[in-house]
């Protein structure tokens, strides 16, 4: 092994390794009280910035196919809010200007936030009706022992893992076969 796939293998490794210590550090508690509220919700709608945005698409995409009315907040099809409906948001430091303003606006329209940040005391955590904290270094926080990765990395991979394992628990409790959620799967690819 050259020292470039050695590099790539121990980088690989950590983040993986990093990956698993924060999923396991997820409440199950609280991915509870995420798949209730969307459960409970009329229309689900995701609000992120950056790569947590991109993780809260893949979450939408996965709850679209679950037959849920799934909305991305800034797309121009995106629909107005309304008290029944849930939006899911995701900023680590829970003080990203656009998340926590978006947050607060919903809430005061009687939509149920659900917030899944790093920062448990932060603006979006006092806003939020559900939070999931999630055990990462927010992308601030260079050097931090939370992760030795770049920024919000770990916090934005365990985002995506979290909208998987919600998903997951809100298909298992549908009992909907795969072959039901297939035709909802794009077929314009």
């Amino acid at each position: 092994m050259d020292i470039m796939s050695e590099t790539s293998a121990a980088a690989l490794s950590l983040v993986v390794d990093e990956i698993v210590e924060a999923a396991r550090g997820v409440d199950p508690a609280e991915l509870d009280a995420v798949a209730d509220a969307i459960a409970g919700a009329e229309r689900v709608f995701v609000l992120g910035q950056g790569r947590s945005g991109i993780a809260l698409k893949a979450f939408a995409m996965r709850l679209m196919h679950l037959g849920l009315e799934t909305h991305v907040v800034g797309e121009t099809t995106s629909p107005a809010v309304r008290e029944g409906d849930a939006l899911v948001v995701a900023s680590g430091s829970g003080t990203t200007e656009t998340v926590v303003r978006g947050a607060r606006k919903a809430a005061e329209l009687g939509v149920t936030v659900i917030a899944i940040t790093a920062e448990a005391d932060s603006p979006l955590s006092q806003t939020a009706h559900v939070v999931l904290r999630v055990r990462a270094a927010v992308k601030t926080d260079h050097g931090s022992a939370a992760s030795q990765q770049y920024a919000g990395s770990l916090f934005e991979q365990t985002v995506l893992l979290v909208g998987d394992a919600v998903f997951q628990a809100l298909w298992q409790r549908s009992g909907t076969a795969a072959e039901d959620l297939w035709p909802r799967h794009a077929n314009l690819e």
